[in-house]
This record gives structure tokens, sequence and C-alpha cells, in this order.
């Protein structure tokens, strides 16, 4: 079902014959199962160049056409379904049931965009505000922003791709992709289907390349908007090289989750049993802190250990697996160390820490000190730290005790504690009754602090890829 190799895309066209191949490894056994055509820095120029070409035809675009172009991806998409799982569980190392549930949200999110393609739209003002301004109204509309460049990150490589692909499309911007080169077919299938429709020509390239061949995408000029997801590490220094263009940022997480006396224990525990460990717990809303109100700790500890015990770990193809391997060994190894750390430091390990291969089995510790790197960095593993607290002050101040702020998951039913959360927690997002993970994909999603700047959720990236133009009018009689 998979292609011994995949090309990449140059303003709308395959590149076949590349000067240059990029191997792709099953993260599950560590063989390479396919290549990718690998762009050079004279192919980013020339995507860049065909992109800028094309902003005048895509803004000239009607929003039916780009709302005809979305809907024929979600048809195909559809189609190509299976193949596309396929294809994630072998260059991400995710399990079969989570990569058909990330195709399900890729359809959801391109057909989202297809409706919003349909109403970008605008407001009428009523200028008349003093004596001065009498007889002037004014209207406000939207225009595509121009060229974007996106860079998308290993773990959730449709998905992401997704939120960044189809708002695009639907406000009108042509761009250049960069995806992730752990983890590329997905973005490359998506061109393949893109380039079935009539968008206009240069309106999108899709180049795996090198590091330092992506650096014109971060410092181009002719690029109105970046759009990267990834690491705090590698996404502020981008910030910071990016000039003048409109910077979005979604980075990394150390997501908390708190737990109150009222809690049915039932509905939480596999709730934050999956928010904690699927994907091997690589998401930047991963549960990685659980605060426990202290009545509550020792019967939450002990029947939370023994739900993880009973996850399945191993092979991702295997539709029981429940955890599978880590991206790769650098990062299996960075957090077998963090854990190593923790429990030297004092934290107690209460189930998993092993390993085999890049597949690390769920580990829950407790009491870890919070000096340590897996309380308060990004863990990016299938790792939880528990700790108790007194009051719901005491654990409204633990989250906010973070250089993160993405999202936090607040298990209570009293009304004011969840208006006293949304008010004070440092985050992009509080759900109530619910873990952190939890995402819809037309939503507002982002953080604060650390965790990065703007927000995605396909109508809030269409306003940061477009400008308000006032058309001021003033009565001619």
């Amino acid at each position: 079902m998979l292609a011994k190799s995949y090309p990449f895309y140059l303003a709308n066209e395959p590149v076949a014959d590349p000067r240059g191949w990029l191997p792709v490894e099953d993260k599950y056994t560590g063989e390479e199962f396919t290549k990718v055509g690998l762009a050079d820095h004279d192919d980013i120029e020339k995507a860049i160049a065909a992109a800028e070409k094309a902003v005048a035809p895509m803004r000239r675009m009607p929003g039916y056409k780009r709302r005809d172009v979305l809907l024929h991806t979600v048809a195909r998409l559809k189609e190509r379904s299976e193949e596309l799982a396929q294809a994630l569980v072998r260059e991400a190392g995710k399990p079969l049931k989570d990569s058909r549930g990330e195709v399900g949200r890729l359809i959801e999110t391109f057909q989202i965009a297809a409706e919003e393609a349909v109403r970008n739209n605008g407001e009428w003002l009523d200028l008349a505000y003093s004596e001065r301004s009498e007889g002037y109204q004014g209207m406000v509309r939207q225009f595509p922003i121009g060229v974007c460049s996106f860079i998308t990150p290993f773990n959730f490589p449709l998905n992401l791709v997704a939120h960044k692909v189809a708002p695009a499309i639907a406000a009108g911007c042509p761009f250049v992709l960069k995806p992730a080169s752990l983890t590329p077919i997905g973005a490359l299938i998506l061109a393949e289907i893109l380039a079935e429709t009539d968008l206009p020509k240069g309106a999108f390239s899709v180049v795996p390349c090198k590091k330092d061949d992506a650096m014109a995408l971060i410092s181009d000029e002719r690029i109105k908007l970046l759009s990267f997801t990834g690491s705090p590490a590698a996404g502020w220094p981008m910030k910071a090289k990016a000039g003048k263009k409109k910077v979005v940022l979604e980075l990394g997480g150390n997501a908390a989750c708190i737990v109150e006396p009222e809690t049915d224990l039932d509905k939480a525990i596999p709730r934050i049993l999956f928010g904690g460990y699927y994907q091997s717990g690589q998401s930047c809303v991963s549960v990685q802190r659980v605060l426990v109100q202290e009545s509550l700790y020792e019967d939450f500890k002990r029947r939370l250990v023994a739900e993880v015990e009973t996850l399945k770990t191993g092979d991702p193809k295997d539709e029981n697996t429940f955890v599978g391997p880590l991206i790769s060994r650098k990062e299996a190894d960075r957090v077998a160390s963090w854990i190593n750390e923790a429990v030297e430091a004092g934290a107690e390990l209460l189930i998993g820490g092993e390993r085999s291969g890049n597949v690390i089995t769920p580990t829950v510790l407790a009491n870890t000190p919070h000096h340590c790197s897996a309380y308060n960095e990004e863990i990016f593993g299938p790792v939880t730290v528990l700790e108790s607290y007194k009051t719901f002050d005491d654990a409204l101040q633990a989250v906010n005790n973070s250089k993160f702020g993405l999202q936090t998951g607040v298990f209570t039913r009293d009304v004011e504690n969840m208006q006293k959360a949304w008010e004070e927690l440092e985050v992009g997002g509080v759900i109530i009754g619910d873990v952190p993970s939890w995402r819809v994909d037309h939503m507002p999603y982002g953080g604060v602090k650390d965790s990065g700047i703007g927000r995605e959720g396909v109508r809030y990236a269409m306003q940061d890829m477009s400008e308000p133009r006032l058309l001021a009018i003033k009565r001619q009689s």
C-alpha cells in the first residue's frame, strides 16, 4: 500500500528525480521502509518565488472555489484513510488505533476549513462618532496576508499539518511547508491530493529539507507569516530571526490535571490514563503532572497504578497496543535518563520505567522533587508525576509554578472553582471535567509563557493569516 519512494512537491508539481533522498525508518523495527525526495536551498528559493507569484491568484480565488478544493481534499482523504493510518504507524510508531484517530481529525479539520472558506466575514462600522465624522461609514474586510511558511513536528504529522494548510487555503494564502524529517510521508500524500485540484500554480510546495536549507522559510522577507509547531528551544530563536513577518508559535507544555475531592474517580481515571499515555505521551498537552486533593490521594494512586499495569506496550501495528515506541533512540535515552534522575533524587517509582528498544513502559512517579526534569520540563514520554495538595488555591499555584502554560484539566463540580481556575490559571485553555489533552479542531488552541504565541483552530488561524483593511466612505449629499 505504501510507495517505495515519495517525491517532494514544488509549485504544485511532484519532483520525482530530486538531487537527494531522505530515508524514512519504521520507528518500531528501526528498518528503512521508504524514502522521500529531499529539497535543497535552490528548491526552497523556487518554492518561495512561486508562492509569491501565486499571491494575487489566490487572493482573487472566490471563497466557494477554495471550499471546493477543501471538500475535494476531504473526499480523497476519506478514500485513502487506511493508507494514511498505516503510514503513521510506520513513520511515527503511533499505535494503529491512535493513527486512525488522527486521520479522522485530519479529515474533520479540512471539513471545518471548507465551511469557514465561505464565511470569512468582515464588519460594517458606523463612523459617526462625533460631529467631524458625521456622514462617514466604514467597512472592514479580511484580506489574505500573503505567502506563509509552515514548519511542523513529528508527533501529529497529519493533523498539525492540517491546522496550517487547511486555514491557509480557506484564507487564500499560498504556502511552503517543511514537514518533520522523521515523519514526512503524510504531508506528501496530502500534497499529492492537493495537486489534483485547481489551486493556482505556486499555491503550495511541500519540501522535506535539511535544517540549514530551511532557514529561508524563517528569514526571507517575501514570507509574511511563519507558523511553527515544535520545541521552545527551536521556536524562540526562529522568532528572533523572522524579521518583520508575523510569527505563530505552538510550543511545548508541562500539562497538569487537578483532581478535586468530589471527583468521580471511575470516570476521571480512565481519562487521565488516556491523557498521560496515549501516543506514548508524545503530545504537548499530555497529562504530565497530576495534582490530587489529599483526601483522595492514596485511593487515586492505588487505582491509577492498577490501570496503568493493564496497558499493552510494544508493536504499534498490533491493534491492542496502547503504548508504542518513542520517535527515536535519542528521545528514549532522554526519557529514561529523566526517570532515573527523578528516582535518584528521591521520587518513588510506582510502576514502569522499563525499556525495550525505543519502548518505555508506562511510568508513574510520586513525590518527585520539583527541580527534576521529569517535573518541571516537558517530558514528552509515557510518564506521569503524582502529588497531593491541601487547598484548591494550592493546586492553582502549583500549576502556575511552571514556565509553560498550554492547557490544564480540572476535575471539579464546584462552579466557583471552575470560574477561579479560568480566571487565575496562566494557560491558553482550561478544560473542566476532562484532561488537558482534550481538543476539538475548531476551538482556539495555543499557550502562554514558553508554550508559545498565537492560536490554532481553523478560524483563529485564518485570522492570523489575514489582515483587516478598512474602506471609509463619506456621504456625498
